[in-house]
Parts: C-alpha cells; structure tokens; sequence
C-alpha cells in the first residue's frame, strides 16, 4: 500500500506540472473507483459517463489546488458529488417551470412556429463556423468529435471503432473537447 501511496503522489506532482502521463496514470488508476460511486448515485451508465468525464477534467484543471493530506479519490469523489449536483440542478430547472393561467392561454395563440429561411441561414452558419473550428484540430481529436457528437457514438463503441483502450478514447475526447473550446473562445 506504501508503494501505491509514494507512486499516486509522484504522478500527482508530475501532472501539476503538466505531465500527461501522469495524468493518464491518474485518470487508469481513479476511474473505475469514481465511475463506480457515481454509477450506484445515479443508476444512469451516460449521466455517469458524462459526470466523470467531466470530473477528471475538472480534477485536471484545478490539480494545483488538491491538498495531499487528502486522499486524491477523496477530493475526486467530493468533484464528483459537486458536478452532479450540477447536473441535477440543471435538470431541474428544466424539467419544472411556473406557468400562469394567462401564460398557459397564450400557449393555445402560438404563431407557426418553423424555423424561417433566416433561422436557417443563421443555423448553417453557425454549424459552419463549428466546423471550421473542429478542423484546426488534429485529425485524431477530429475523429474523436465526429464520431461522438456527430455519430453519437458511445465510449466503447469509439474505442472499437478506433481499435484503442477505452480509457485512451476518454483521455483524447476530454483533450479535444478543452482544445476546441479554447479554438472557440479565441474567435
């Protein structure tokens, strides 16, 4: 147990760093851990998917601030806790809306509601623009983006199509989705 300890925290302080080895140690290591927790929570294999993902970015991004009198899947499970709160909360608030008697009698008076030929305009160049962006990526973070939000392809089915680890699928979507947000946030 000593020499996992010893081994955890060199990784730790190597991904502080920047080093995506460890990071890759990190996410093989805690995944399943994480994922398993998260799973029992919330019953739901996507919701729980999209959750530690998210975490282990999260997790990634603010690793300067984890304090090592922790346990790093202590800290991880407390990310996770938060993020589907997160989620949760933002179900919520779409599921439940307040409508008023007049609010609901309007719904009855509603115009066509078909997207004009200016909606659509606006819509393609919107795709158009997001696609450009996808393209200033590499082609292996490209691949990753078309075949999950475009083919909606599950993780595993990914990780089949592309003939890699399941783990390596998860660490190169989360890659390009921080790049293309990055490329996005800079136009």
């Amino acid at each position: 147990m000593e020499v996992i300890s010893k081994r955890i925290l060199n990784n730790i302080e190597k991904a502080k760093k920047g080093d995506q080895v460890a990071f890759t140690f990190l996410l093989d290591h805690f995944w399943n851990e994480v994922y398993g927790f998260m799973l029992k929570r919330t019953e739901n294999e996507t919701d729980t998917e999209d959750i530690v993902i998210e975490t282990f970015a999260k997790a990634f991004d603010k690793i300067a601030t984890y304090n090592p009198e922790f346990g790093f899947n202590t800290w991880l499970i407390a990310i996770a806790k938060n993020v589907h709160i997160d989620l949760l909360r933002k179900k919520k608030s779409s599921l439940f809306v307040e409508i008023t008697d007049e609010e609901d009698q309007q719904a009855y008076t509603v115009a066509d509601s078909t997207p004009t030929v200016e909606d659509q305009l606006i819509k393609d160049q919107n795709l158009s623009s997001l696609l450009n962006c996808i393209k200033q990526l590499k082609p292996q973070y490209q691949e990753v983006i078309q075949l999950r939000y475009f083919q909606e392809l599950t993780y595993q089915e990914i990780a089949d199509h592309l003939n890699e680890p399941l783990n390596n699928v998860k660490i190169k979507l989360l890659r390009a989705k921080k790049l293309l947000a990055e490329i996005i946030q800079k136009k």
